[in-house]
């Protein structure tokens, strides 16, 4: 496929949304629509207690406060997204981890967006707590494991990244235990 007439409609700090032509291999054009958004990341903190943080805020684009894991965006391409992953967690638990270990990595909306997302396991917390930044008004829910899985099955958990990271969060666990016990 072949874009060409890209224009762009729209710029903010994190993201552009871009309207353009595109030739499709069967010789067919259409216009469609894509959002260019800096990478991203999502954190998965497991304190001793093998409890995850989960995080409850507002968002405003769904108009309701939802439970999460700690998440945010790269300041710029070249930021690494550990040191964006260590930013997140600190601002939005107040806890900084010993241990970080990459879980996933993938587009989260790849019909119109090329949002990258990281997501990583935290582990060997301690308190290092960074301002939060001025639109977060962010509650802390140290979560069980089972808690948390409940929440997702009940449907109380309905963003997809926490859905995904509490998924990995349990198989690494649960693998890392049978590890450990054979």
């Amino acid at each position: 496929m072949q874009q060409n007439n890209s224009k762009l409609m729209y710029h903010c700090k994190i993201f552009e949304v871009w309207e353009e032509e595109v030739l499709f291999p069967n010789g067919k054009h259409a216009k469609q629509s894509r959002i260019d958004h800096l990478p991203t990341v999502a954190v998965i903190a497991v304190n001793a207690g093998k409890e995850i943080f989960l995080i409850k805020q507002y968002r405003n684009a769904v108009k309701k406060t939802l439970w999460e894991i700690p998440a945010g965006t790269l300041s710029s391409l070249e930021e690494p997204p550990l040191s964006c992953a260590q930013r997140e967690l600190a601002e939005e638990t107040g806890f900084q981890a010993g241990i970080f270990i990459p879980l996933f990595e993938g587009y989260l909306l790849p019909g119109y967006c090329n949002e990258y997302m990281y997501f990583f396991l935290a582990e060997d917390l301690f308190p290092a707590p960074l301002p939060p930044d001025e639109d977060e008004f962010i509650e802390l829910h140290p979560t069980g494991i089972m808690q948390a899985k409940s929440l997702l099955a009940s449907g109380k958990i309905i963003d997809a990244k926490t859905a995904l990271g509490i998924i990995l969060a349990d198989n690494y666990l649960n693998k890392a235990q049978r590890v450990k016990t054979t």
